[in-house]
């Protein structure tokens, strides 16, 4: 068995979930700031993250899914999750954002899973608060480790995808390490580099079929 781990947010997704929701309060030049700095590697993940997630307090729940939803899938992703797992491949994400989103896109790409964060609310307000499965610059390491030992699955049949600074802790389990359209703190781990925004290049990469 093989295993594939994707980052979501601008990997498999073309874009920030959280920056898209923090759009609808008019604060996505706020948020985004923020973002930016931590997935250079610039600001604690888990301190940014609370910051970010505080400025959606009052956001109504049913509008974040709406939003997490529509988001635009990065160009190539449901042929490139395909030819994955017709190669064997499991197939799963995981996102320092939001399961809103992930679950959604877990079903329309096909992915065997989806290991994100949770939006706190109350009667179906957002309350600014957030917890869950990746809160910490380590989280996806953490849970790549355990992964492969519940799967069965080796460092070198293991390959990680992602793009910020968050991405690093996966990338220390993973035998093919790809940097997709990357900040420069994670190309310099990477063993692979993808500069355009076509993750059909991953199936080249890995020698898997006709894109």
């Amino acid at each position: 068995m093989k295993l594939a781990v994707f980052d979501f947010d601008s990997t498999l997704m073309d874009g920030e979930t959280i920056d898209f929701l923090a759009a609808e309060l008019g604060l996505e030049s706020e948020v985004a700031s923020i973002t930016a700095q931590a997935m250079e590697g610039k600001l604690d993940f888990f301190k940014s993250l609370q910051a970010r997630v505080a400025l959606l307090e009052g956001l109504p729940l049913v509008r974040v899914n709406e939003i997490c939803h529509s988001l635009p899938f990065m160009n190539g992703a449901k042929k490139t999750v395909a030819g994955l797992k017709k190669a064997g491949y499991r197939v799963v994400c995981f996102s320092g954002g939001f399961r809103n989103a992930t679950s959604y896109a877990s079903q329309v790409l096909g992915l065997d899973a989806d290991f994100a964060n949770i939006l706190h609310d109350e009667e179906g307000i957002l309350t600014g608060k957030v917890g869950g499965e990746m809160m910490f610059g380590y989280s996806k390491g953490e849970m790549l480790k355990r992964l492969q030992s519940l799967l069965g699955v080796s460092v070198e049949d293991t390959v990680a995808i992602g793009d910020g600074a968050n991405d690093l802790s996966m990338f220390e389990y993973a035998g093919t390490r790809i940097a997709f359209c990357a900040k420069d703190v994670l190309k310099q781990q990477a063993t692979n580099v993808i500069v355009n925004k076509d993750l059909t290049e991953i199936l080249d990469i890995l020698s898997i079929g006709d894109r």
